[in-house]
């Protein structure tokens, strides 16, 4: 599995560099929900209104997170593409969509020797 030095980045840094500003523009407000949410907690509001909250709180995760995975397989996909590793950052990017699916983690494939 690669690790965070051998990882591809783009001529930019990594590929989510040209949405920083909005990425952290949206996990402020995200913060910002937690603490609501905290808040209602603290206050005894209503069950569902908890719900509804925390549902708006994983839909903006999910936003980020899809934002990530765009820039990623865009930039640095991309330049593992180009540079012949294409096999292992495609696994490395499965296996966190898996996970995120609550789908078990594919075993390795056997290799043909």
């Amino acid at each position: 599995m690669p690790t965070e030095r051998t990882r591809p980045r783009t001529e930019r840094g990594h590929s989510y560099t040209k949405d920083r500003s909005l990425l952290l523009r949206r996990l402020s407000r995200m913060e910002g929900q937690v603490r609501g949410i905290s808040r209602m907690i603290e206050r005894d509001e209503y069950c569902i209104d908890l719900l509804q909250q925390t549902a708006a709180l994983r839909a903006a995760i999910d936003a980020i997170s899809l934002l990530i995975m765009e820039d990623h397989v865009a930039g640095c996909l991309a330049t593992a593409v180009r540079t012949g590793e294409a096999e292992t950052y495609t696994e490395e990017v499965m296996e966190v969509v898996r996970r995120s699916m609550g789908r078990p983690v594919r075993s390795p494939r056997p290799t043909s020797d």
